[in-house]
C-alpha cells in the first residue's frame, strides 16, 4: 500500500512539474473518452426514446399487414403492392385460434382527412379509422372522457366517434366539453362519444393523438369500403405471443392459398421487431463512435509514450541514484507504468466529465434525448487506462534497464 501511495505521489508530482506538457499530452485521451461518453449517451437516449415512442402496440399484441414493418432500408414496393389484400373475413377467422383473445380489424385510407365542426376545422392530417371495439386494447388507448366503441355501435352502424387529444384540442375550446358534440368528415356527421388521453408523439415529429375512431360499418357507409385491412392480433397473454404468431401465420397462409415452398405474402411485426430495427442502426453509430475513440486514443497513447520517454531522459540521474540506493528494476518499471496509467486515467476522467456535460447540455438546452449509460463511462475509463498501460510499458522498460553508474554520470 505504501509503494502504491508513493507511486501515486510521484506521478502527480511529475504532472505538476510540467502542467502544460501534460495537458497537451492528455488531449487525445480526453477527446477519445469524451467522444465515447457523448455519442453513447445520445444514442442510448435516442434508443430509449424510440422504444417508448414506437410502442404503438400492447405488449401482448402484434400487427399483420400486406405491407412490411417500417425500416431504414430500401423496399421493393412493387412487390408488396402486388400482394392480395387482407380481408375482414380473414381477420374474423383468426378470432377462434387457441392463443388469440382478440383481433382488431382496422380499415383506413392512406390519405388523411380534415375533420370539422360548425366553427372550426383541422388541416387534412387526421387519421380516420374504421374499427371494432378491440381497437382500444390493440392501440393501448385510454379514455380521458366518455366511452369506447362497442359491439352495438358496430351492429347498428351508429354514427359515433372516439377522437384523439389533438383533434379535441383543435376543434373544441374546452376539450372536456367535446362529448356529445358533432364532428363532420367528408360531409358525414358523427357524435363524439369519447376523447382519448394524450399519447405523445414519435420522436417529437409525428403526433400519436391525431386520429378519429369510427365503427367500421359507419366508416364504410360514410367513406366507402377499403379493400385492404390491417390487423392487430391480441394474444391470450404476453408469453403466448410467439404461439399466437405461429397460429396466425399458419391460418393466413392457408386462407390466402400460399404454397408450402413460397414465402409469406403478408408481414407481421411487434414492438420488439421495430425496436430491433433501430437497435441495429444504433450499433452502427456506436461502432463508428468507437472507431473515432480508438483513433483518438491511439494519438493520445503516442503522446503519452513520447512524454514518458522525455521524462525518462530528464530523470536519468534520478533513476541512477534510486537504483544505487537499492531500488529494484521492477520498482522503477512499476513507477513509470503507474505514471503513464495515472496520466491517461486523468485524461479519461476529464473526458468522461466533458462527454457527460455535452449529453446533459444537449438534453436540457435543445431537448435532445440523452442518457449516460454506466457501461460507456466504464468503457471510456478502461480504454484510457489501457492506452496508458500499453504505451507506457516501453518507456518504463527503458528506464528500468538503465545502468546505475552510467545513469548517475548523466548531467
Amino acid at each position: 500500500m505504501t509503494a502504491l501511495l508513493d507511486n501515486l505521489a510521484m506521478a502527480l508530482g511529475t504532472l505538476r512539474a510540467n502542467p502544460l506538457r501534460s495537458a497537451l499530452t492528455l488531449l487525445g485521451i480526453v477527446i477519445g473518452s469524451m467522444t465515447v461518453v457523448a455519442m453513447m449517451s445520445l444514442t442510448e437516449g435516442l434508443r430509449l426514446k424510440v422504444k417508448d415512442d414506437l410502442a404503438l402496440l400492447g405488449s401482448d399484441s402484434f400487427a399483420v399487414s400486406k405491407w412490411p414493418a417500417p425500416s431504414f432500408g430500401d423496399q421493393d414496393w412493387h412487390k408488396y403492392e402486388a400482394r392480395k389484400p387482407i380481408t375482414r373475413e380473414m381477420g374474423e377467422a383468426l378470432r377462434s385460434l387457441p392463443h388469440v383473445s382478440g383481433v382488431s380489424i382496422e380499415e383506413s385510407y392512406q390519405r388523411p382527412f380534415a375533420v370539422s365542426t360548425n366553427q372550426r376545422s383541422t388541416k387534412p392530417v387526421i387519421e380516420v379509422v374504421g374499427a371494432v371495439p378491440d381497437v382500444a386494447r390493440s392501440r393501448s388507448v385510454s379514455l380521458a372522457a366518455g366511452r369506447m366503441l362497442n359491439d352495438t355501435d358496430v351492429q347498428l352502424s351508429r354514427k359515433v366517434a372516439v377522437i384523439g387529444a389533438d383533434v379535441a384540442d383543435l376543434l373544441f375550446p374546452d376539450p372536456a366539453a367535446a362529448l356529445g358534440q358533432e364532428i363532420r368528415i367528408k360531409g358525414a356527421s358523427f357524435e363524439v362519444i369519447g376523447v382519448s388521453e394524450r399519447m405523445g408523439s414519435i420522436l417529437g415529429l409525428e403526433s400519436k393523438d391525431g386520429f378519429v375512431l369510427l365503427p367500421w360499418t359507419a366508416f364504410e357507409l360514410a367513406l366507402g369500403r377499403v379493400q385492404n385491412n390491417n390487423l392487430v392480433v391480441i394474444a391470450s397473454s404476453s408469453e403466448d405471443v410467439p404461439k399466437a404468431i405461429d397460429e396466425v401465420v399458419t391460418t393466413l397462409r392457408r386462407l390466402r392459398g400460399v404454397a408450402p415452398q413460397d414465402e409469406n405474402d403478408f408481414d407481421y411485426f411487434t414492438n420488439d421487431s421495430v425496436n430491433k430495427m433501430f437497435d441495429n442502426l444504433a450499433l452502427i453509430i456506436n461502432a463508428a463512435s468507437l472507431g473515432v475513440c480508438a483513433l483518438a486514443l491511439l494519438v493520445g497513447g503516442i503522446g503519452i509514450m513520447n512524454i514518458m520517454l522525455v521524462s525518462v531522459t530528464e530523470r536519468t540521474r534520478e533513476i541512477g541514484v534510486r537504483m544505487a540506493l537499492g531500488a529494484r528494476r521492477r520498482r522503477i518499471l512499476t513507477q513509470f507504468v503507474f505514471e503513464a496509467v495515472t496520466l491517461s486515467g486523468l485524461g479519461g476522467v476529464i473526458g468522461v466529465l466533458l462527454g457527460a456535460g455535452v449529453a446533459v447540455g444537449a438534453r436540457e438546452l435543445v431537448q435532445v434525448p440523452a442518457s449516460v449509460p454506466a457501461w460507456a463511462v466504464l468503457l471510456s475509463l478502461a480504454s484510457a487506462c489501457g492506452a496508458g498501460l500499453l504505451f507506457g510499458i516501453y518507456p518504463a522498460a527503458r528506464a528500468s534497464k538503465l545502468d546505475p553508474v552510467e545513469a548517475m554520470r548523466t548531467e
